[in-house]
């Protein structure tokens, strides 16, 4: 048909392609605001159970099931949030950044306040770099998947083992490789949570915006603890 010319297909293709980025922009507005919250109230609540002597002891107290607590929200949200109502997905992803905050508290008495500002700074700057370069590069970063799965299978291997070494030079180049592997991650993320927007039918149902803050908080969580980690002053 006459109407059906080179320039209108042309036209149209552009139009979809400009709905696809509005729609992804908002999907990783939500991802990004949903993990911005969840990062306040781990904040809030480190900083409410250390100024509450009585809390702080039943976190001390409370700490292995508390720690187990987490783990079984990570996995519950991790690989079945698909399959729960955005509302409740979401109350365990604040419930999660609650405990998370809570058993962050015991930082605050290793650590200088100073040097937990310093490093939770230097996170946001790393954090935020790294995102951006994930959102604009033009370079696949799927290839980077196996790398930083090794290296973080690696890490986790070597935090376990020094729990009984305590070796000094050992806790120091695994949080090395954890500032290395969590930066890359969070490039990686941002890229993937891209895709994933796509792959999804550009779904913006709650639950693939917290699935996707889930994975940039915890990235953003482990880059800050290596961090401190490595420039933290004790007490």
């Amino acid at each position: 048909m006459a109407w059906e010319s080179p320039g209108w297909q042309t036209s149209s293709q552009e139009v979809n392609e400009t709905l696809i980025q509005e729609s992804q922009r908002a999907f990783m507005s939500r991802v990004y605001g949903w993990m911005f919250a969840g990062l306040l109230i781990t904040g809030g609540m480190a900083l409410f159970t250390v100024s509450n002597e009585a809390l702080l002891r039943l976190v001390a107290s409370w700490m292995v099931p508390m720690l187990l607590a987490e783990l079984g929200l990570v996995f519950v949200l991790s690989m079945a949030a698909r399959k729960l109502s955005g509302a409740v997905a979401g109350l365990m992803f604040v419930v999660y950044a609650a405990l998370t905050g809570m058993t962050f508290s015991i930082y605050f008495l290793v650590y200088t306040a100073g040097s937990i500002g310093q490093a939770f700074l230097l996170t946001g700057g790393i954090f935020g770099a790294m995102s951006l370069y994930g959102t604009i590069t033009k370079k696949d970063l799927s290839g980077w998947g196996a790398f930083l799965f090794m290296g973080l299978v690696g890490v986790i291997i070597a935090g376990f083992v020094n729990i009984f070494l305590r070796n000094d030079m050992l806790g120091f180049v695994s949080a090395c490789a954890c500032v290395v592997v969590f930066s890359g991650l969070t490039a990686y993320d941002t890229q993937k949570l891209r895709q994933l927007h796509a792959t999804t039918g550009f779904s913006s149902a709650a639950t693939v915006s917290i699935i996707g803050a889930l994975e940039l908080y915890l990235d953003f969580i482990n880059l800050f603890l290596a961090l401190l980690r490595l420039f933290g002053r004790r007490r």
